[in-house]
């Protein structure tokens, strides 16, 4: 698994070509549903755009939902995005582009357990179904704090599991057999979508995860399950 993650960004351009469509489709397309609220509870606590950090950017879906919100409010914006798929992030920007977005969404090949920005540089960090992914969990969000300017927000989207037994027990029969069977078939990739089911049911989620978060010096740290438990919004604050 830590191997994996090592090369985390060349497992993403492998699977770039239909990583969308494969979001959409095995997930009913909640996926968009998940990305809107957790746009929208960020942003109550952040209405005034400024600049934005999005970590794992991978095809922007988080960006131009961010961008779309913003663009709403009629405010200041930039948002940079970071990313180790370099395939990932080509898509990305062509979507940005179609939206007419390019102005206000960039995109830098960088790890996130190296964001390479000085200290108190962005007033938003966000990241969706990224963190997971990290090798170091803990110095991913040291980093994310380190960037953020004080008073800053934090938001994380990220794959959980239900509390529910039975509803739990059917998304693990889910995630275990048909969406890593579906993802073999469309995406012609034997390991991409076994990896995503053992680095979900491996990752810590709720509480555990708040207390990584409060340990990486945020304050007034929440989380907020969607969907039964099977994706979670993590809110926090920089001090």
């Amino acid at each position: 698994m830590q191997q994996e993650k090592k090369n985390i960004g060349v497992l993403f351009d492998r699977i770039a070509g239909k990583y969308d469509f494969l979001n959409h489709l095995l997930s009913l397309n909640i996926d968009k549903w998940w990305r809107r609220k957790a746009v929208k509870t960020v942003i109550k606590k952040q209405p005034n755009g400024g600049k934005c950090l999005d970590v794992a950017i991978g095809t922007a879906d988080l960006s131009i939902e961010l961008a779309r919100q913003l663009e709403r409010k009629k405010v200041t914006y930039q948002i940079t995005g970071i990313d180790l798929s370099a395939e990932m992030m080509r898509i990305g920007e062509e979507k940005v582009k179609k939206h007419g977005w390019q102005e206000h969404i960039s995109f830098m090949l960088a790890s996130a357990l190296d964001i390479p920005f000085s200290d108190q540089s962005f007033d938003l960090v966000t990241c969706a179904y990224g963190v997971r992914n990290f090798s170091d969990l803990d110095k991913g969000l040291a980093e994310m704090q380190r960037v953020l300017k004080p008073g800053g927000q934090l938001m994380i989207l990220e794959f959980s599991y239900p509390r529910n037994k039975f509803i739990a027990w059917v998304y693990d029969l889910y995630f275990t057999h048909v969406l890593p069977a579906i993802g073999r078939l469309l995406s012609k990739d034997k390991t991409a979508y076994s990896y995503l089911n053992r680095s979900v049911k491996s990752f810590v989620w709720g509480e555990q995860m708040c207390a990584h978060i409060k340990d990486a010096g945020f304050s007034q740290t929440t989380f907020q399950p969607l969907t039964f438990g099977i994706t979670t919004i993590y809110t926090a604050t920089k001090a």
